[in-house]
Order: C-alpha cells, then sequence, then structure tokens
C-alpha cells in the first residue's frame, strides 16, 4: 500500500551535494509537511508514494536552493543609481546621500520585495541581508515565502533608522523578538564595518551574539584602503582588531575578506570563521580578487553572496558560481582550482554552514527542508551535456531555473514567480521610486 505525501519529483538528473559530487539519474525526491522523506530511485517512488502534486521534470537537474550569504536587498531601488566609481567615492557621493534621503520602511519594503521576486526567480531561496528597517524587509521576505537571515545592523553614528549603537541593538533585538517564531525567519547580529563600528560597539555585537547564538554579519578587508585607515587609525588591520575585541569566533560571516595575508587566512580557519565570497561586485568595484585558492587549502568555509544590486545590478548566484570558479583559475594560473562541483557547494551548503542552517537545508538528504530547484536543460543552448555539474556552472544561467521550493512550498512554475504581488505591480513600484530618487 503506498503512503500519502505531499509532493513528488521526478527529474532527469538530482544532484544533492552530499555526498560531493554525486550524480542521481532518474530518481525521485519525496516531500511531505514541508521536509524531503525519501530520495529513491524514480520506478520506486511510483510505487511507494501517492502524491498530491507530482512534477514531471525529465529534462530538468535538481539542486538544493542556492544561498546569497551576503546582500542588501532593499538596494534593489537603486540598481544601476552609480555605475563605475570605486566603492569609496561610490558609498560617499551617491550611495550614502541617495539612503539618507530616502531610506525608509515604504522604501526598504519595496525593494526587497523586488529583491525577493529576483532572487527566487533565480534558484535563490535563503538570503542574508543586511539593512534598515529591518522589520519592514522581514514582512517583506515573509511575504515572498523566503527563507532569510535578517541582519540586524549595527553603526556607530546616527543614520536614518538608528542613533548610536545602543539604539540600533534596542530596535534590532524588539524586531527579532517580533518575529522569532517564525518558521522562514532568522537572525544575525550585523555590525556593518569595523571601520563603521567603534571598540565598544563591536564589543556588544560579540557578547549579544554569542549570548543568543547567533550568526554575526560584517564586512571586512574589502578594499586596501580600508586595511591603511586602520592601521592609522588602531595601529593594526582589521582582522586583527576584530580579534582582539573577540569577534573571530566560528559564527563570523567575513563578508568580502579581499585583501589577506597568510597570518590572517591562518587565523580565521583556526577561529572557524567563514567568508561570503561576493566575486562580481568585488570585480565592479575594483576592490581585487579573494583568495579564494588559499582559503580553501587551509579550511575556510567559503559560501557566495551577491551583494547589493546598487554595487553588482544582479542578484544572480549562478553569475556569481561561475565567476568565482573563473576568478580563482585565472588568479592561481591553474585550471584544476575550484571545479564546478566546489562552485556549486559554495552556493548552496557552504553557505548553509556559514549561517548554522546546514543541518536544515544546504544540500538534499532525507530530513532537511524542501528548499528545491530545478534547471532546465531542455533547449538546443544546452546540448549536448556530458556533465550536469559542469553545465549549471558554465552553461546554465538564472534563466534556466523552472521550478522553486522554500520548505516544500511551490514559489517559481514553470518560470513564473508566485507572489502575491504581480509582475506588474512591482514594476510599478520600481518607476515610483525611480522617479523619487531621481
Amino acid at each position: 500500500m503506498s503512503a500519502t505525501i505531499d509532493l513528488l519529483i521526478h527529474p532527469r538528473w538530482l544532484i544533492p551535494v552530499v555526498p560531493d559530487n554525486v550524480i542521481k539519474s532518474r530518481h525521485s525526491i519525496a516531500v511531505h509537511d514541508g521536509r524531503i522523506v525519501d530520495i529513491l530511485p524514480q520506478s520506486e517512488a511510483r510505487i511507494r508514494y501517492q502524491a498530491t502534486e507530482n512534477y514531471e521534470l525529465s529534462e530538468h537537474a535538481l539542486i538544493p536552493g542556492l544561498v546569497n550569504l551576503h546582500t542588501h536587498a532593499a538596494m534593489n531601488l537603486m540598481r544601476g543609481i552609480s555605475d563605475d566609481l570605486p566603492l569609496e567615492r561610490w558609498l560617499r557621493d551617491v550611495i550614502w546621500p541617495t539612503e539618507s534621503k530616502h531610506a525608509s520602511p515604504a522604501f526598504v519594503r519595496d525593494g526587497t520585495l523586488l529583491a525577493a521576486h529576483e532572487m527566487l526567480r533565480g534558484g535563490i531561496t535563503t538570503c542574508n541581508d543586511m539593512y534598515f528597517f529591518p522589520d519592514d524587509a522581514t514582512s517583506a521576505f515573509a511575504e515572498a515565502g523566503m527563507r532569510a537571515v535578517i541582519g540586524l545592523i549595527v553603526l556607530g553614528f546616527p543614520g536614518v533608522w538608528a542613533s548610536d549603537v545602543d539604539d540600533y541593538l534596542r530596535k534590532g533585538l524588539a524586531v527579532r523578538d517580533k518575529w522569532r517564531e517564525h518558521p522562514l525567519v532568522s537572525f544575525a547580529i550585523a555590525p556593518h564595518s569595523p571601520y563603521a563600528v567603534p571598540d565598544a560597539g563591536l564589543k556588544r555585537a560579540a557578547c549579544l551574539a554569542a549570548e543568543l547564538d547567533l550568526p554575526i554579519h560584517i564586512h571586512v578587508h574589502e578594499t586596501t584602503d580600508e586595511i591603511n585607515e586602520s592601521l592609522a587609525a588602531f595601529g593594526m588591520r582589521p582582522i586583527a582588531r576584530l580579534e582582539r575585541l573577540g569577534l573571530l569566533v566560528p559564527n563570523l560571516i567575513a563578508v568580502h575578506s579581499v585583501h589577506l595575508d597568510e597570518t590572517e587566512l591562518a587565523l580565521l580557519a583556526r577561529r572557524g570563521c567563514s567568508v561570503a565570497h561576493c566575486p562580481v561586485s568585488n570585480m565592479k568595484l575594483a576592490s581585487g580578487i579573494a583568495p579564494i585558492p588559499a582559503m580553501l587549502r587551509h579550511g575556510i568555509n567559503v559560501g557566495l553572496g551577491s551583494d547589493g544590486a546598487a554595487s553588482n545590478n544582479r542578484l544572480d548566484l549562478f553569475q556569481e558560481m561561475r565567476q568565482a570558479a573563473l576568478l580563482a583559475k585565472v588568479g592561481s594560473l591553474d585550471a584544476s582550482i575550484v571545479p564546478a562541483h566546489a562552485a556549486l557547494r559554495m552556493a548552496t551548503l557552504g553557505g548553509a554552514c556559514a549561517l548554522g542552517l546546514d543541518g536544515m537545508i544546504g544540500s538534499l538528504e532525507i530530513g532537511k527542508r524542501a528548499d528545491i530547484c530545478a534547471v532546465a536543460f531542455d533547449s538546443p543552448l544546452m546540448a549536448p551535456c556530458f556533465d550536469p555539474i559542469s553545465h549549471l556552472i558554465y552553461v546554465c544561467d538564472r534563466h534556466q531555473v523552472s521550478h522553486v521550493w522554500v520548505d516544500g512550498r511551490i514559489c517559481v512554475r514553470n518560470g513564473k514567480t508566485l507572489l502575491q504581488i504581480s509582475d506588474n505591480e512591482l514594476l510599478a513600484l520600481a518607476s515610483l521610486w525611480q522617479t523619487r530618487l531621481v
């Protein structure tokens, strides 16, 4: 007698990420109550289970939902507002003045909805966000049905949302208390960067993260100017300062980490820290090429992030996977560095591990939540295919994503995002904010 479940998916290939570099041909995945309950050959699945929903994806690869380890979702409303500038000028002359004038609860909610639509459409089921007005960002992610880790941002100076470190933390913790029971929402302590938060604020952030068992999400070693300014102000590089203040802990997510020497790499590895690698943003802002081969050699966990749409222009982890692999190869002059399966792991399980969510997501395993992405291989542009993992990194882009499930609930079907808000409404919101920002 067959068991009744919610969902059966029958792809051509199932790529679980765990075990590494494994491809299961003609296997099905069974889902019930938002959880993966079985992975088995399709012939057996059709006998063993009776599903409410069945998806026959005969020319598709099934992978874990992608994890965007670093983004500023609301900045989708500033996509392309100022391009081709170095980071310091970009921030000082354009981004910060625009935020000071326009950032608001409505700005954050609308921008986050636009970003959630883009990420889901590209197979991203989880993101690690950092921005102002986190209550409104959380509301937008919840409405979209996307899994999100909400960064409770901390700055050492007044901003559009709070006045000082104490105010940022007080308001952030209130948001956490409000949303802490939501099944798709979790939180991180997010001091913006070592240069934007004083010692006392960084210490408080570290203590709170330890007390509440939350990740620490922070930009660090993004540019050489940041390092030189730290040397001038504190007599040490930012990583050394974070070590002195107690922030180099296993739940630290060091975003960018472009300029690291061997001592710093060894220290991050020894402390069990993770890195959010943002290759496209690093290239676009001319920040440099992160030493990913050296990080992997030291055993540092690496995930992939898009950064915000204002500094990347796309929230697209297929693009990030490809660029992470290619940059590592050209930077090291070693074509075997960061093979396709390693780039896929960064975009899935690497991000999940950094967020402490690897027991729930990041791979297709029995018992994990059903965050799943289907990629179509049914176009002549994709043929022939000798290795579907290689194809995912070097051939596919986000337009091949056909179906996406978060916690077992379908969010993208046949390439169409299933949100409460329509595409036309999203376009109207984007147009409205473009007029205001101009």
